[in-house]
């Protein structure tokens, strides 16, 4: 499982540069090259997420599981890259949102 979590932080890396890395890197490219860039981007996190997904679902997990999981680790990238990337500050409601994610977490996997 851990190896699967590795698998999902790495690929969050790339899908949230693919999503969002062009705001900062291709501000003045067309449209058209925008979209291709970040779909050859995606490409790297589907890579990493197929297997990822495969592994915990192998071992038993559902969906829901699989899919709330995912969102923890979407908000862990996605914080960082946030602030140190496009220098925007840190907010409490990032932490209150994590802690949603977290009573997500609980609510998903108490049936177990």
């Amino acid at each position: 499982m851990p190896y699967a979590f590795v698998l999902l932080i790495i690929a969050n890396c790339f899908m949230t540069l693919a999503w969002y890395g062009h705001l900062k890197y291709l501000q003045a490219a067309p449209l058209w090259q925008v979209i291709l860039i970040s779909w050859g981007i995606a490409f790297f996190e589907y890579l990493f997420m197929i297997p990822a997904t495969r592994m915990l679902s192998h071992q038993g997990w559902a969906m829901g599981q699989m899919k709330i999981t995912q969102e923890v680790f979407t908000l862990l990238v996605f914080v960082p890259f946030m602030i140190y990337m496009f220098k925007q500050p840190f907010k409490l409601d990032y932490l209150w949102a994590g802690l949603c994610l977290l009573g997500c977490v609980y609510f998903v996997f108490r049936s177990q």
